[in-house]
């Protein structure tokens, strides 16, 4: 999928944007009262994000999201020192034996990109691990197999839980970092979770 592996970093002027909040600015309106159009809503938002993802991208400070690729490319996770994998795509065959010994702290969620899946049952966890590993200053890698749904809904989530952020706000922030998309199940729980922390409104 790639011709060779990438990290994008943000810059540090990006940094003062996250924590400015500058890009709550300008601010489309969703009408969270109704949930297709809401949904629709939220996927034009998204669709207005980057086109072309690197292996993995920063999208927030020391918080990654990447691809399969990425993930089992010892050598690069050694490079860019993580010391965290968040992996969304966790299979039975497959978990973090590959990171014995690198002393990487490892958690995998069986997820299935379909938008049936229930994501929102492992938002807890998970968004704990993330805010574990940033609390205590490491460097998180959140991945999938393509990087754009099932790990971008758990860092949307992770936004919105631990950093006060709407929907539209996580959005706005990620889509600057990484071209993502959740699957529409993924965004109806992801609008659920904006309802139950700010109710209908936008801000």
């Amino acid at each position: 999928m790639y011709g060779h592996l990438e990290l994008k970093m943000s810059s540090s002027s990006k940094y003062s944007e996250w924590r400015g909040g500058s890009s709550r600015s300008a601010q489309p309106e969703i009408d969270f009262t109704s949930p297709g159009l809401a949904v629709m809503e939220v996927e034009r938002l998204l669709f207005s994000g980057k086109a072309i993802n690197s292996a993995a991208d920063e999208v927030w400070p020391k918080l990654y999201i990447g691809d399969m690729n990425i993930a089992e490319n010892l050598a690069e996770l050694r490079k860019h020192h993580f010391t965290h994998i968040l992996n969304c795509a966790q299979s039975s065959r497959r978990g973090g034996e590959i990171y014995d010994g690198m002393g990487i702290t490892y958690m995998g969620i069986e997820a299935e990109d379909q938008p049936s899946f229930d994501m929102s049952a492992h938002f807890k966890t998970a968004v704990e691990f993330i805010h574990t590993a940033l609390k205590g200053g490491g460097k998180i890698l959140v991945h999938c197999h393509v990087g754009v749904s099932r790990s971008a809904t758990i860092v949307l989530a992770y936004l919105m839980l631990k950093h006060n952020m709407t929907l539209v706000d996580s959005i706005n922030t990620v889509k600057e970092g990484r071209g993502v998309i959740p699957n529409r199940g993924f965004l109806r729980q992801l609008i659920d979770l904006h309802i139950k922390l700010y109710g209908y409104r936008n801000k």
